[in-house]
């Protein structure tokens, strides 16, 4: 199985895993953008718009924020304080600058139409 395949996969099912898992534990506003950036980042594979590393990054660092939002819960009785929720919701609003642009860099594999040619119709 070729590489960018496996990673789409692999990220589908970590989206569904996840999205089973906290809909016994019903929704809450971060687990929500949980899996809205989840889903953008597998839109990213599918589309073409993410590479492999940058897929791999935006990856690693949604671990690490899920980590730490159980860990934290796991702490105060599954529940998030006020000032662990503002941390997150930060941590969160990082990440989804990160993951709108690594899908708008043009270095995935459907690349910027304009840095191809010139508007003189010669390559740049």
């Amino acid at each position: 199985m070729n590489r960018p395949l496996q990673c789409t996969l692999m990220t589908m099912v970590r989206s569904t895993l996840l999205t089973m898992a906290l809909a016994g534990m019903g929704f809450t506003q971060i687990n929500a953008r949980r899996i809205n950036q989840q889903d953008r980042i597998a839109q990213g594979i599918r589309s073409g718009q993410l590479t492999a590393g940058e897929t791999a990054r935006l990856e690693n660092q949604e671990s690490r924020i899920n980590h730490e939002v159980r860990r934290d819960r796991a702490a105060n009785g599954g529940r998030l304080t006020p000032c662990e929720r503002a941390q997150v919701n930060r941590q969160l609003n990082r990440e989804s600058a990160r993951i709108y642009r690594a899908k708008h860099n043009g270095a995935g594999k459907t690349g910027s139409p304009c840095r191809s040619r010139s508007r003189y119709g010669h390559s740049q």
